[in-house]
């Protein structure tokens, strides 16, 4: 046997070069197998992968080694998200180029990656960065145009002073933008948009389609784009209150049930009649203005105090001229929601009844819940939102809310003012069209120009790509490519004169909504894709990512592969059947007392009568073990991926990620699990080479039969076959390396055996050992492909295991001896009997009456009847 350790320090490197070499792991597009694409959301190159990286890479990779072996051409490939802020800020600190920045690094990122040897086609690799890749980008942004699918229009934006560019409702914080800490502005600017809304309701419907997908993703998703069907009411304005030309208010509303309810109207700090009302009135142009600044994202708004200020204008109510509702502006409600206004009905809206509370307007509840008597029945602080029926409502009274909605917009539509109905039946989107303009540098130029006389000019297809220029200087805030001296300056396609080019790049979310299609075919130099290999190997069979991009991301991606479709591109509507999101990698804190924190490398940790301490390795200070949280370098609660390989190998680093937690949930790093996958590694080493040793140097025949031991152990190596089978397919990973742990335990007590050294070892045994060794090895070669093939080697076995087929699975030896039958004495469970499988009824009578417990309960009485349900239950009767 041999007395070596494994070295994955020597192994893991000479088996990544030997893969290189042979380039195993590259998928051939005319590859006549079926096809498996496994995709991981690919990284933004920021310098270093860190251990989540190496979490979600080793999941997609188990998943690629595995279904490779069952026969697929599998496409598992890579690539960089590489456009972005970040380098922008990196060239601005560092005074280097975004460029360089990013593309040193992509090289030091690459080769962390590929020693955690992941099986993975570097031969489609691209950056989104490289004008190969967003020369594409480019053509299809002109398809799009042509089709109608992308379009500039005016918007309301957070413009930030300083770093002057657009910000996203999520990057102004507390009303300031989150890297300058400028007050943000609203500004009304012209932008490039897709028109993802024409989309709405397909997005949604087709959500019913993807089953493969997590339950919460799709109902993210599903709540994103916002489906709801209301009536759009026009409210008529008092006339002796109402600023300029303004006549009415439309809103919007699910509920127009709630009607009779209303307290109050409110608007938008955008909206016109706000913007009219301002400027008659100073205080409310300045409290619209203090709105502003506070930013518009709706966990801002979810979150902040309802704040709002009485115009004097007042609303008339549809269905009572004398009735007058306050207009009020409030800074809860937002322009790009419905109409830009809402009526209040506070009894049956928390928001509302905070609202009227605070400025004193009162309730009048119009839902009483069923049971309930309607003249007791008083709101306080906590609105109704349940079902019930129709109270205080005149002509509602007493009818179910379905009821209540439909008899509002029958009579509303039927009323007529000014040619047009009071009340409109809608369906409405929360969904907005997707603004891709950003006023900054590293990001995808948008190939139009801007002509005086022409207006938008698209470039020609022929000129494309419209490269970034590389001698840009960061000197001054805003958009470098507005400072540049000649870049900009073009003569017009279409007519010769003098024009500009579009300074705004493209919102990198664009980059990251087709570089999967791209990978089907980036060596094509003429088009985004080639259709008929993107068609055969589209869609993505698995994609795997971290669930804060469940949102934005997955559904710009929806969208563009049906703008892809709409301009030929490619032939289907989803881009990926299955989709996976794993939990993040935790670990506890470490602070000292002043408060700063510490990394677990500098950290000892020690167990003692009173628990766990920690103190730091240089001095012996002691320090805080705080909570488990996400790693972050904020808290310094990071784990080195390229320290853990140094110390234990590739391997170990991704046997614990799979092992130690489901991998939908949060894994807790803990450095005595990594030492306990250590140990693993060299006990499965020992019994590959025992079992080398035991089964001798070359495959015999085998068997035409089997002893006892030797089919007890084929059955724990198929049986175990067939479970890892299984867990793969479904992703339960750490399912599957438990029953591996348990396979070797099984074959670690074979060659435990005394005897079994004697070189007159039964030859079936001595087969059934060289099988189950054989087996074990490629059952964990998707998750410790490196230890995998020098086993492979021990046992003698031709080629490499990551080129070899997956064993097959002879279910005759899935098929139990034995059963387990429950016992009842008079229907009630007594306990459990285990029969042969073939046993007869007699038999299984004799061995139920032969219980203990059957006896106990039976209490002496005799028998009347046994009945066998057969492979199920046997019942007693006394």
């Amino acid at each position: 046997m041999s007395s070596e350790r494994y070295n994955a320090r020597e192994s893991e490197p000479r088996w990544q070069r030997q893969w290189d070499e042979k380039a195993i792991f590259a998928a051939k597009n005319d590859d006549p197998r079926p096809k498996y694409y496994v995709l991981e959301m690919f990284p933004y190159p920021s310098g270093r992968i860190h251990i989540g990286h190496v979490r979600n890479y080793t999941l997609g990779d188990v998943l690629a080694r595995f279904m490779r072996a069952k026969g697929f051409n599998v496409l598992h490939p890579m690539g960089w998200d590489a456009f972005g802020l970040p380098a922008e800020n990196a060239a601005i600190e560092r005074k280097v180029a975004p460029k360089a920045w990013t593309y040193d690094n992509i090289a030091a990122m690459k080769k962390q990656l590929r020693s955690i040897g992941l099986s993975l086609d570097w031969s489609r690799e691209f950056a989104t960065c490289d004008p190969s890749y967003y020369k594409h980008q480019q053509k299809m942004f002109n398809d799009f145009l042509r089709a109608g699918l992308a379009e500039r229009e005016k918007r309301k934006l957070n413009w930030d002073p300083v770093d002057m560019t657009v910000l996203a409702n999520e990057q102004v914080i507390d009303g300031r933008g989150w890297r300058s800490g400028a007050v943000v502005e609203q500004r009304e600017m012209s932008q490039w948009v897709f028109k993802i809304t024409k989309y709405s309701q397909e997005l949604l419907d087709a959500l019913d389609t993807l089953d493969r997908w997590p339950d919460k993703v799709r109902l993210m998703q599903r709540n994103w784009i916002g489906r709801s069907e209301g009536l759009l009411v026009r409210f008529a304005l008092d006339d002796a209150t109402s600023p300029g030309d303004e006549s009415e208010l439309k809103i919007f509303t699910t509920r127009p049930d709630t009607l009779f309810g209303a307290k109050f109207m409110a608007i938008a700090p955008d909206h016109p009649l706000a913007q009219a009302a301002a400027a008659k009135n100073p205080k409310l142009a300045e409290f619209i203005a203090e709105a502003k600044r506070h930013g518009t994202a709706q966990e801002i708004i979810d979150t902040a105090e309802k704040l709002g200020f009485d115009t004097g204008i007042r609303a008339i109510h549809p269905f009572d001229p004398s009735w007058k509702l306050p207009v009020y502006v409030a800074n809860f409600v937002l322009m790009e929601y419905g109409t830009g206004a809402i009526f209040g009905c506070p009894a049956h809206d928390q928001r509302d009844l905070d609202f009227v509370n605070k400025y004193g307007l009162g309730t009048t509840p119009v839902v009483c819940p069923e049971g309930q008597d309607p003249s007791t029945f008083v709101i306080t602080d906590t609105a109704y939102d349940g079902d019930g029926r129709m109270i205080n409502s005149r002509f509602l009274d007493g009818m179910t809310i379905e009821q209540a909605k439909s008899d509002v917009a029958r009579r509303l539509e039927a009323e007529v003012r000014g040619n047009l109905p009071v009340g409109e039946r809608q369906v409405n989107f929360r969904l907005r069209d997707w603004g891709i303009s950003r006023q900054r540098y590293w990001g995808c130029p948008i190939p139009v120009i801007h002509c005086p006389t022409c207006d938008v000019v698209p470039v020609p297809d022929k000129d494309l790509p419209v490269v970034l220029p590389e001698d840009v200087t960061f000197d001054k805030p805003g958009n470098a490519l507005d400072h540049h001296p000649t870049w900009k300056h073009v003569s017009c396609p279409q007519c010769g004169a003098k024009a500009q080019r579009e300074t705004d790049t493209m919102d990198t979310f664009v980059d990251s909504s087709w570089y999967f299609a791209r990978f089907t075919d980036p060596w094509n130099e003429n088009a985004p894709t080639t259709r008929a290999v993107v068609d055969r190997m589209m869609p993505v069979d698995q994609y795997i990512g971290g669930v804060e991009h469940a949102i934005l991301h997955l559904l710009y991606s929806r969208f563009f592969i049906r703008a892809m479709k709409a301009t030929g591109h490619i032939g289907m509507d989803e881009p990926f059947a299955g989709m996976f999101t794993q939990g993040m990698v935790v670990h506890e804190t470490y602070q000292k007392a002043d408060g700063g924190y510490v990394t677990p490398a500098e950290v000892k940790i020690e167990a003692g009568a009173n628990g766990r301490r920690a103190s730091l390795l240089t001095s012996g200070e002691e320090v805080a073990i705080g909570s488990i949280e996400k790693m972050s370098k904020s808290k310094r609660n990071t784990v080195d991926p390229d320290d853990i390989i140094a110390t234990y190998g590739a391997d170990v680093a991704r046997w614990f990620m799979l092992s130690d937690s489901p991998p939908d949930r949060d894994v807790i790093w803990s450095d005595e699990r990594v030492q306990g996958a250590s140990r693993f590694v060299q006990r499965l080493w020992r019994l590959v080479n025992e079992s080398a040793e035991m089964a001798g140097g070359s495959a015999a025949a085998k068997p035409a039969a089997f002893g006892a031991d030797a089919l007890a152990l084929r059955k724990a190596a198929h049986g175990a076959l067939d479970k890892v089978s299984t867990g793969i397919e479904k992703l339960h990973f750490n399912v599957c390396l438990a029953y591996i742990r348990e396979f070797a335990n099984a074959l670690g007590e074979v060659l435990a055996r005394p005897g079994q050294e004697s070189p007159d070892l039964a030859p079936d045994l001595t087969w059934a050992v060289r099988e189950a060794a054989v087996i074990l090895v490629q059952l964990f070669a998707p998750m410790m492909p490196h230890l995998a093939e020098e086993c492979w080697g021990v046992l003698g076995q031709a080629g490499l295991v990551s080129e070899a087929n997956w064993p097959q699975i002879e279910r005759d030896l899935l098929v139990e001896d034995t059963v387990t039958l429950v016992v009842q004495v008079n229907g009630k469970k007594r306990g459990e009997v285990t029969v042969a499988r073939n046993a007869q009824n007699p038999e299984i009578e004799a061995a139920v009456l032969a219980l203990d417990a059957v006896k106990q309960a039976l209490g002496g009485n005799a028998v009347r009847k046994v009945i066998v349900v057969p492979m199920r239950i046997v019942n007693v009767v006394g």
